[in-house]
């Protein structure tokens, strides 16, 4: 409805009430609906898989459509986020949210900081949801809020023109309130524990839910060592139990992503079940790394696999894990996501060991020769040294070129040394153009940064820290922050303003009117940012 069907719809309601809500002012009860437009977790992740769908939509049309978020580990990342995105660009549109599992662990657990082995309890993932949303709503009703105040202004001032420009735009209201892509690692349990979480992720907002083929206990970061994988059946159910949370919900486009870590997994925890030969089981266990044994060889306890009439012996570790061959992650990884693709999953992450575009383009060809439509989630992760990675991959075209590459040491190309050498230049422009690039090679329909915000909060303390306590003092803070956040339109340096106290005052005069004690006075100091 327009603001104007709000006020009357409003009006309606209070004059049916006759004597008894006089004091109600409708354009007010206008107001605060559209400063609070969701009115449950439930109604932006329907919404918001809404946004996603057209995207992926738009995306299979023209890959220039590609989609971005950074992952933030607090509210208010997650809404100066958003407020930048619309300052900048004038629109959220293809800008996302990411919820890191790995900074969850880290930064919002009770146990203190704790690695990403899904340690940390799984209910602080659905809270930082709700928290990430509270705060975005918070941002709508405080930027209409402001729009409000204005419009009240042209009507006092008599501006007609600009009092219509206003109440356009208020019907036009772009929201700050976007899809969050939420890691629920490797469903902290069995499938039963992973619909009970993801129920809790869905009802606190979140549309899209990534999860991956880990197993639950022995669960890594997807750039360390150690990881062990599910067999797909395992995998599945637990895919499937994300699907029933979302239906049972009434969120029926919702989106699952499903990761496959098994390029660098060399491990499994189970042998899978197999029915018969070429099954998805059989296909599992082929992977694994065998010998050959005679019957009467057998050692007690040995798990033996029966394969073309040959009597095979996994090679089992101390640990009771059971390795893959070498040299079998690529193609584990096509199959890992074909068969997701074939049973529910909507979009792919296949988790690399570094940001190479053919490396990743070489595995989505060959499972777009089986689903077409086949599309990525890719980590452009903070864990890569992006500087080294793509001065030796130019070094390396170089080399294949048999061009000249005397200047240059490989082993040492991160060195500011060759910053402003030709090299570095060719380098810092294929990480520049990276997302354009593998979104229209390699499939990659979303491009996110799982940790950007845990690095810039670390960088910025620690250069406002040498500089306040140095020398500098207070002009460190000043010169470094203050004055920054003025001269670029930082929103929050009115941070009064931003914690919500305009908001605050509208509500006074709403429910006390020329009674109301309100904080943004002549005397309020925030007045000095005015200009």
């Amino acid at each position: 409805m327009t603001y104007q069907d709000n006020i009357a719809k409003a009006q309606s309601l209070i004059g049916s009430h006759p004597g008894t809500w006089d004091g109600i002012n409708a354009e007010s009860v206008a107001r605060m609906k559209l400063q609070n437009r969701f009115n449950t977790g439930l109604d932006i992740a329907k919404y918001t898989a809404g946004i996603m769908r057209r995207d992926m939509a738009a995306y299979d049309l023209d890959p220039a459509n590609y989609t971005q978020s950074l992952g933030c580990w607090h509210g208010f990342i997650g809404q100066q986020k958003l407020i930048a995105i619309k300052k900048h660009f004038g629109t959220t549109r293809q800008k996302y949210l990411y919820l890191s599992g790995w900074m969850v662990a880290a930064l919002r657990s009770d146990f203190g900081p704790l690695p990403d082995q899904s340690m940390h309890e799984k209910t602080s993932v659905a809270a930082l949801i709700e928290e990430l949303y509270t705060f975005l709503k918070q941002a709508d009703a405080r930027e209409l809020g402001m729009m409000f105040r204005d419009l009240d202004k042209a009507r006092e001032t008599g501006n007609e023109v600009e009092a219509q420009r206003l109440t356009h735009a208020i019907d036009n209201y772009e929201t700050h309130v976007v899809p969050i892509i939420a890691d629920i690692d490797a469903g902290f349990g069995n499938a039963e524990a992973t619909y009970l979480l993801a129920k809790k992720m869905i009802e606190a907002g979140a549309c899209a839910l990534q999860i991956e083929n880990q197993v639950s206990d022995e669960k890594q970061c997807g750039h360390q060592d150690g990881k062990v994988t599910v067999p797909h059946e395992d995998f599945l159910a637990k895919v499937r139990a994300c699907r029933y949370a979302f239906l049972e919900l009434g969120v029926d486009d919702g989106i699952i992503v499903t990761r496959t870590d098994s390029l660098g997994a060399g491990l499994t925890k189970q042998i899978a079940v197999s029915k018969e030969p070429g099954d998805i089981g059989d296909q599992y266990n082929s992977f694994l790394d065998c010998e050959e044994i005679d019957p009467a060889t057998a050692k007690n306890g040995d798990v033996i696999l029966n394969r073309d009439g040959k009597l095979l012996r996994p090679k089992r570790l101390p640990s009771n894990l059971f390795q893959f061959r070498e040299g079998t992650g690529a193609d584990r990884c096509v199959l890992d996501c074909i068969t997701s693709l074939q049973n529910g999953a909507d979009l792919l992450w296949i988790e690399t060991e570094k940001p190479h575009i053919e490396q990743i383009a070489s595995m989505v060809d060959r499972i777009r020769q089986v689903i077409p439509n086949a599309k990525l989630v890719y980590n452009n992760s903070p864990s890569f040294n992006w500087t080294l990675n793509f001065r030796q991959q130019v070094y390396d075209a170089w080399v294949e070129a048999g061009k000249d590459v005397s200047a240059y040491d490989r082993a040492k190309l991160m060195s500011a040394d060759y910053d402003a050498t030709e090299l570095g230049r060719e380098a810092d422009e294929k990480i520049r153009t990276f997302q354009k690039d593998a979104a229209a090679r390699a499939g990659i329909f979303h491009h996110l940064i799982t940790l950007p915000t845990y690095h810039t909060a670390a960088l910025s303390t620690d250069n406002l820290a040498k500089d306040y306590f140095g020398e500098a003092g207070m002009l460190g803070y000043v010169e470094g922050v203050q004055r920054k956040e003025i001269r670029q339109g930082i929103a929050c340096v009115k941070h009064q303003n931003m914690s919500g106290s305009d908001i605050g005052d509208d509500h006074k005069d709403y429910f006390a009117g020329e009674a109301a004690l309100k904080a943004g006075g002549a005397h309020n100091t925030m007045n000095q940012f005015a200009a």
